[in-house]
């Protein structure tokens, strides 16, 4: 039988180790957010790799979407596979579009350099912020 809470837990602690990876500061998220304390967040998202995050209600997903709290490739990790949280242009701006173009060639080309996430190869998270880059692309 399948656990969804345990599946959203699990992705909400790939979401922290990635936030770390990243620099991005539980603060920041916190005060972009909207939340007056740090206490939600770090529920969300725990420091501590061995503790069980809290499930993220439907709410604090929309805040940090609507907020732009987070960048959509991480919490498109909250979502099953084949699935992305995409922003989606009102219009085409070809310009935005050739950006987003450049942004998913030079996340591609990183995605390469022998001292990335996996090497060569393309890792999982690589795999992940470059899905939702293409949907980016597409979507323009």
């Amino acid at each position: 039988m399948i656990d969804e809470n345990a599946i959203v837990r699990e992705r909400q602690k790939l979401i922290r180790r990635q936030m770390n990876a990243r620099g991005i500061l539980l603060k920041q998220v916190q005060l972009d957010g909207g939340w007056e304390t740090p206490s939600t967040v770090a529920s969300y998202f725990p420091e501590d790799p061995n503790k069980e995050p809290a499930t993220m209600s439907v709410a604090a997903l929309y805040r940090l979407l609507v907020k732009k709290a987070l960048p959509v490739e991480l919490l498109s990790l909250l979502l099953p596979e084949g699935f992305l949280v995409v922003r989606v242009p009102e219009g085409i701006d070809h310009d935005a579009a050739a950006e987003a173009m450049e942004d998913y060639l030079a996340t591609k080309n990183r995605a390469h350099h022998p001292e990335s996430e996996a090497g060569r190869e393309i890792g999982p998270g690589e795999d992940s912020a470059l899905t939702a880059k293409l949907a980016v692309v597409r979507a323009a």
